[in-house]
């Protein structure tokens, strides 16, 4: 097997096993929160500032509640269980398809959106997002929070995301980043590396880039209104909510059924906030639009 589908196999696995425990502690969004105080007291806090996550992207790209401004057609690259899509789906009256490479994350967002009354809107698939199943200029809006860090080419995803945008359409691109290189650089510090590389293989990454690598791409295809900020700061009290909520006792019992590798992604969440705090890992959002 190439080493791509080792990858794609891994993360798989890991987010097959990994999603059960994370929806029943967490819910349903599997992605940072946004902060305003930086020490949120609350699991309700933690919860609202997930919900806040996606609001201020969506205002960062400019997206308002305008009717004329509002996506009708969203791809969200990356779903998770789909919680994503079942808030802008509902948001927007939008219809939503989601992808994953997770079977179960697939079949539990479905389930989901049944549930909710949502399922001829939002419909969840099993697929590879360097290789979407969809045609070229489908989406008014092309949502991708936190799996770029996945992907192992990053020229070839940007490309996937920048295909099935219709033309005006919206980019909106959240992901885990290492720091921008100084003029005098050519990589990282060998320690940097080191703690990135330990991270990667906890967490199923392939190389990491930097912010300013991402609005490259975008600007080699011609897209418009390229914007781009470091959120690190907002997000700075998710990864120690995060490990609190583990550590206490449903979320030990829960972990030490999820599986091995969940545990091990566990076991490096505190590498997370090192690299934040030493300033080598930024939580970047990048937007853009497909020129008409």
């Amino acid at each position: 097997m190439s080493s791509e589908g080792v990858l794609k196999d891994g993360i798989a696995e890991f987010y097959d096993q990994s999603s059960g425990l994370w929806e029943d502690i967490w819910g349903d969004h599997m992605h940072h929160g946004f902060y305003d105080s930086p020490s949120p007291s609350h699991a309700d806090d933690h919860r609202a500032a997930q919900i806040r996550m996606i609001e201020q992207s969506l205002r960062f790209a400019g997206i308002t509640d305008e009717p004329a401004n509002q996506p009708k057609t969203i791809v969200d690259v990356g779903c998770g269980i789909g919680g994503s899509s079942r808030y802008l789906a509902r948001k927007f009256g939008a219809e939503c398809q989601g992808i994953t490479l997770s079977p179960v994350q697939a079949k539990r967002a479905n389930v989901l959106a049944k549930d909710e009354g949502l399922a001829d809107k939002v419909s969840f698939q099993v697929a590879d997002a360097l290789k979407q199943p969809f045609p070229d200029g489908q989406f008014d809006l092309v949502w991708s929070m936190e799996s770029g860090e996945h992907m192992p080419e990053k020229a070839k995803f940007v490309n996937e995301l920048a295909r099935v945008t219709a033309p005006g359409g919206t980019i909106i691109l959240v992901t885990w980043c290492h720091r921008d290189l100084g003029p005098s650089e050519e990589s990282l510090q060998p320690w940097e590396k080191k703690l990135l590389d330990r991270i990667c293989n906890a967490y199923y990454l392939p190389e990491w880039c930097s912010t300013s690598d991402y609005v490259k791409l975008l600007q080699s295809l011609s897209l418009q209104d390229i914007k781009a900020a470091d959120w690190s700061e907002n997000v700075a009290p998710f990864w120690p909510a995060v490990i609190r909520s583990a550590f206490t006792w449903k979320g030990f019992i829960s972990l030490l059924r999820s599986g091995l590798k969940t545990i091990k992604g566990a076991l490096v969440m505190p590498l997370m906030i090192q690299g934040y705090q030493k300033g080598v890992i930024k939580f970047a959002i990048i937007t853009c639009r497909k020129p008409e």
